[in-house]
């Protein structure tokens, strides 16, 4: 039986409020154990720091404790005069908008809380998903996120709470880079070479980027923020920046040395999975599910034009390595390649004028997509079994890598560019000749012990 159901039904109501003092109890109220439960279950789908309603965050103390758009949403020792009982009380309680009202018993544990003080016991790192030992796999994890090493020494791949971290001319694993995020969305190494950055999260909890010291094998960065995963991470070419975007929205960049947030965009209308630099770092595109490849100022944080007729939502983006041109795969089978220039040119029947090539359509939705070295080659991997190679010349079709056992999530050239690797939802590499398709070899980037308990889904 609850603790809740063990106290009196008198302590269930506040002086003033319906005339009967609240008694004195063996234990105060648990912020962490008692409250922040109810808020879980009736509060926090509205109030999280995604979805900020009357800019309320209810998810967590700290949350709490900003004033709402109506002013503080407590006042400790006064429960009387704290929006917060308030509004989840009463015979007709205001909130929650949505679903059951708080029992009397739920509305007067609030309220005993805030009497006795609106104490915070959060545990400390109550809210971390860092685990203490490297993970072990029974089965391969799902490799969401893979990239080379410009200078061609290394190749990054996704794992469970970390990435893999291989040679990239023998393809032995070198170092494992453990962070606290749980999920890899995605990677990049600095344009030098000497530095790792990834995008990741704790689905609805928090996003988080990292940047790790390629050498060492150390994390040099990391910074947590919004509640949800970050998407897509791009360096700057001068390598002093790193451009994202979120679940919330959002486009950031942040100045790798100290994490300043130097942009922060929101004009997109859905999440926004890919970001890529042009014009020399003072140019980005952000690629959402809203359907729009976006083009902005870093400079100033305007925003210039979509690059692109509004199709379908854009799940995955790469930069041509020479010219100022984008390819972007859709939720529809969609592939294509844009200009990333401003589209004013189009008329009022809304022309795709920035259009370079348009491909075969994809059998389903298009998760990844990455030119070759020099750009003469296009690859696109997603919910079919196959990677189709394209000339970007004239769109045809070179080759097909084939044997995959489900979604393709990640495509990579090797900078050489005589190997094409991909990976997705069975776990397991597999290395291509990307002239031709043929298989060359297939591996997994971590060894397994079908014994664990940890298969990294």
């Amino acid at each position: 039986m609850s603790r809740l159901l063990h106290r009196p039904l008198i302590a269930l109501v506040v002086s003033g409020l319906l005339g009967i003092n609240l008694i004195a109890d063996e234990a105060p109220v648990s912020w962490f154990k008692e409250v922040n439960p109810i808020f879980k279950r009736s509060c926090n789908g509205c109030h999280n720091p995604n979805k900020l309603k009357g800019e309320v965050d209810t998810s967590t103390f700290a949350g709490l404790l900003k004033p709402g758009k109506h002013g503080p949403n407590f006042i400790a020792g006064q429960p009387d005069k704290s929006l917060l009982f308030q509004q989840v009380s009463g015979k007709e309680p205001e909130m929650p908008k949505e679903g059951d009202a708080l029992t009397a018993g739920e509305a007067a544990l609030i309220a005993r809380w805030i009497q006795e003080g609106a104490h915070d016991d959060t545990p400390t790192n109550a809210y971390s998903t860092r685990v203490t030992e490297l993970p072990v796999y029974a089965t391969p994890p799902v490799i969401s996120a893979m990239a080379f090493s410009p200078d061609g020494r290394y190749l990054a791949i996704s794992g469970y709470h970390e990435v893999f971290l291989l040679d990239a001319t023998n393809l032995v694993l070198v170092s494992r880079l453990l962070g606290e995020a749980p999920r890899i969305e995605s990677v990049a190494f600095s344009p030098d070479s000497k530095s790792l950055a990834v995008s990741a999260g704790a689905p609805a909890r928090f996003g988080e980027i990292q940047v790790w010291d390629v050498a060492s094998g150390k994390e040099s960065q990391a910074w947590k923020m919004g509640g949800d995963s970050l998407f897509g991470v791009s360096w700057s070419p001068d390598g002093s920046r790193l451009a994202f975007g979120g679940v919330d929205k959002s486009v950031r960049v942040l100045r790798v040395a100290d994490g300043h947030e130097m942009l922060k965009f929101d004009n997109h209308g859905d999440w926004v999975f890919r970001t890529a630099w042009v014009a020399g770092g003072n140019r980005l595109l952000s690629a959402s599910r809203d359907r729009a490849i976006k083009l902005i100022d870093v400079t100033s944080g305007q925003f210039i034009d979509d690059i692109n007729k509004l199709l379908e939502p854009v799940l995955s983006m790469a930069r041509h390595p020479k010219e100022e041109w984008a390819a972007y795969g859709g939720a529809e089978g969609g592939l294509r390649i844009y200009k990333a220039k401003e589209n004013q040119e189009r008329t009022d029947a809304n022309n795709d004028v920035n259009q370079v090539r348009q491909f075969e359509r994809q059998p389903g939705a298009v998760h990844t997509v990455a030119f070759s070295p020099d750009g003469s080659l296009l690859a696109a991997g997603g919910a079919s079994a196959e990677v189709p190679v394209y000339k970007t010349s004239d769109g045809s079709r070179v080759a097909t890598l084939k044997g995959h056992g489900g979604a393709v999530f990640a495509v990579a050239f090797s900078p050489s560019g005589d190997r094409i690797l991909t990976g997705g939802f069975d776990g397991l590499v597999r290395v291509y000749d990307p002239s031709n398709g043929r298989l060359t070899a297939i591996f997994t980037p971590i060894r397994l012990d079908p014994t664990a308990g940890v298969v990294g889904k």
